[in-house]
């Protein structure tokens, strides 16, 4: 009967509170080592899964409650370091599998313990300290904001993303690698006809030296041609090779007759190359590309005998 009394509501809220995140901790504890993006998912499924990190620490934070311990900096200090080591030592174990390390993932396991300790009264400070709890708050609650503002900053990138088509990338875009990989950068001073903006494409001797735009809109489903546009500054042809794959291709053993592949000759000067989008949906052996989930396009040569360089000025769906 005396468990109904308003007095006993504030225990019987925080055991109820403490069961939650125990639950809640043992569902995510099992995603540290099986499932989770892998290399092929995109930046936002990625960003937004390593926000688990704080979650998890967090739900571990309310279901230890080490308050009941200790108080003070030796909490915050106690609080740190297990999570420290704990931290590591998933790092550690997640080494050799298909998982990724990530030493950032050890602060988003901090930010996690730092947020339960700091909204604890007081931050979980002795009277003495207590005049440096709202700093400390402060600085957890910017910790905090600058990881769940990346995510947002992801999701806004890629929702820009799928309003690109029929472009398949925007080049007024300062920065081109959350876009591709290899050695590219934006050039806006060359004076090459009506074109002011371009990418530059940095070819080294490597046996395959290119570039990839793997962050990309990916339903190709309305159109029926693919329009790319190059400056080619040598006075000779320069070989290349386009490929283009889908997710399924991705996930599978990254067979050459499972993708679309086609050598491009680029004469002197500027290149239009307009290729039917049937040819690249029945590209792959055995199957139908997914013109649904195209996941990736990669621009490259095959051992070149000496660096080269080239202007990537267009590229879209018609």
């Amino acid at each position: 009967m005396a468990l109904n009394l308003p007095a006993y509501r504030p225990a019987r809220n925080t055991r109820i509170l403490r069961y939650l995140a125990f639950a809640g901790m043992i569902l995510i504890a099992p995603l540290f080592f099986v499932g989770g993006p892998g290399w092929s998912d995109g930046p936002l499924f990625k960003s937004a899964w390593n926000l688990g990190h704080i979650l998890f620490f967090a739900l571990l934070t309310l279901a230890i409650q080490p308050w009941r311990i200790w108080t003070g900096w030796f909490l915050w200090g106690i609080g740190t370091l297990v999570v420290l080591m704990l931290g590591t030592g998933i790092e550690l174990l997640q080494h050799g599998t298909s998982r990724q390390m990530d030493w950032q993932d050890i602060l988003r396991n901090q930010i996690g313990v730092w947020t339960i300790l700091a909204v604890r009264p007081h931050a979980s400070l002795i009277r003495q300290t207590r005049p440096l709890a709202l700093p400390l708050r402060l600085i957890v609650a910017a910790l905090l904001a600058a990881e769940i503002g990346a995510t947002a900053k992801v999701a806004i990138q890629q929702y820009h993303v799928s309003q690109l088509p029929p472009a398949l990338y925007d080049f007024s875009q300062p920065d081109p690698s959350p876009f591709w990989d290899g050695v590219i950068e934006p050039v806006t001073d060359h004076a090459m006809d009506a074109h002011n903006r371009a990418l530059r494409i940095s070819l080294s001797t490597a046996r395959y030296s290119g570039v990839s735009l793997h962050n990309l809109p990916d339903d190709w489903r309305d159109y029926d041609h693919l329009i790319i546009d190059l400056h080619n500054p040598q006075d000779h042809p320069l070989p290349m090779v386009l490929r283009i794959n889908d997710m399924e291709h991705d996930l599978g053993d990254n067979n050459y007759n499972d993708r679309f592949n086609t050598r491009l000759t680029l004469a002197p000067g500027p290149n239009r190359f307009e290729l039917g989008l049937d040819r690249i949906r029945s590209a792959p052996k055995g199957r139908s590309m997914n013109m649904q989930a195209i996941r990736r396009l990669i621009l490259f040569t095959v051992a070149l005998p000496e660096p080269k360089t080239l202007y990537l000025r267009e590229i879209r769906l018609e």
